[in-house]
């Protein structure tokens, strides 16, 4: 349900997006080619079997993979992504089914977070083109719910960039969130930041049918990217949604400088956290961020890690959210079939997205049916 201003997702949360005009915009970054990798080869005997052994595991067994399974796919070379984005699409299509969920997120409060999460422009910490706007008014946030209900969605995300709410921002979301559900009878999600008990306690009973909580990275890696809370803070709140009643929706940012060892380690407390969602962005640098600088990352390794997390979460909405434009490029249908299946349409946060039209097309051409999804398991 997706998420940040360096992806174009919700901060720190996820989900067609309207972005209303008051909300700046940055544009997508020139992609520098780069030398081209080594040629693909077929499989060995070897490769093939991991592969067939996560078939077995998956499809047959009906069980989750553990690490060790993990490790050894995403070891596999290039030339298995495609076997690897096949199987990942079985696998959704038997444990999730055809549908694919559209959503739509609006920035509500935009900018002056306090956080320092090194991928955002919308911390108030770093020297960025985003400034911070007050939390929008009713109207404008029932004229972007009507703008998403009208593409088909089923589900309409409210974010707020901050640390977590104080009470004036609760009162605030408590009115809103009946208010979106009667006009548009689009379900309604919220991305607020850390909560306590009794803050997902009321969220819940005032009707937030999800809520985005984005661990971003593994445990092990975060502290390069965040300073002011804890992955552990993070997590706390995902378990506290949960406890809520509430569906979890807890996504990841992939190329901030993380290796495969710690993106095998973020899937295995993924499954941990036992999310209904999961937003996958790709870092799209913004300029003033300390990660501003970092290159973006490969089409090809796009399409390997949607594969993975799939394979390692087989039930869950996995949903396209940010950066995926800059990241594939023309390849954005494969990972459609690598996997995903849900999106988040339109523009995100402060950046760019494409047009819903096209992303309406593109699911047409696929025969993907849109739907609403909801846990599995």
């Amino acid at each position: 349900m997706v998420y940040h201003s360096a992806t174009g997702e919700p901060h720190p949360a996820t989900t067609v997006c309207v972005v209303p005009t008051a909300t700046p915009l940055t544009f997508r970054p020139t992609v520098t080619p780069s030398a081209p990798p080594p040629p693909q080869a077929p499989l060995t005997p070897a490769e093939r079997a991991v592969i067939a052994g996560a078939e077995r595991a998956l499809l047959d067994e009906h069980r989750l993979l553990t690490g060790a399974e993990l490790t050894a796919l995403a070891a596999l070379p290039d030339g298995a992504v495609m076997a690897l984005a096949s199987l990942a699409h079985q696998v959704r299509l038997d444990w999730c089914g055809p549908e694919v969920e559209i959503e739509g997120i609006l920035s509500a409060k935009t900018g002056g977070c306090p956080e320092d999460c090194h991928f955002c422009s919308q911390s108030s910490r770093f020297d960025t083109p985003v400034k911070a706007t007050p939390f929008l008014d009713t109207e404008e946030v029932l004229a972007a719910a009507r703008e998403t209900a009208a593409l088909g969605a089923s589900e309409f995300c409210i974010v707020l960039a901050l640390r977590g709410p104080d009470e004036r921002t609760m009162q605030r979301l408590l009115e809103l969130v009946p208010l979106i559900g009667e006009d548009t009878g689009l379900n309604v999600a919220v991305s607020a930041g850390v909560l306590t008990e009794e803050q997902a306690t009321r969220l819940a009973e005032g009707g937030v049918h999800r809520y985005n909580h984005n661990v971003e990275t593994a445990r092990s890696f975060f502290p390069s990217v965040v300073t002011t809370h804890t992955w552990d803070e993070r997590a706390e709140t995902c378990r506290l949604v949960r406890s809520n009643g509430m569906e979890l929706c807890c996504g990841a940012l992939i190329g901030m400088g993380e290796s495969d060892e710690q993106r095998v380690e973020l899937l295995l407390q993924l499954q941990e956290l036992e999310p209904t969602e999961v937003p996958i962005n790709f870092l799209n640098p913004r300029p003033g961020t300390p990660l501003g600088d970092r290159p973006i990352v490969g089409a090809w390794e796009a399409v390997r890690w949607i594969a993975l997390f799939r394979l390692a979460l087989p039930s869950v909405i996995l949903r396209y959210a940010g950066g995926r434009e800059v990241t594939l490029r023309d390849l954005q249908a494969i990972g459609m079939t690598a996997g995903i299946n849900a999106l988040i349409v339109g523009n995100y946060l402060t950046t760019l997205g494409r047009s819903s039209d096209e992303d309406l097309q593109m699911l047409a051409d696929l025969r993907m049916p849109i739907g609403a999804l909801t846990a599995v398991i």
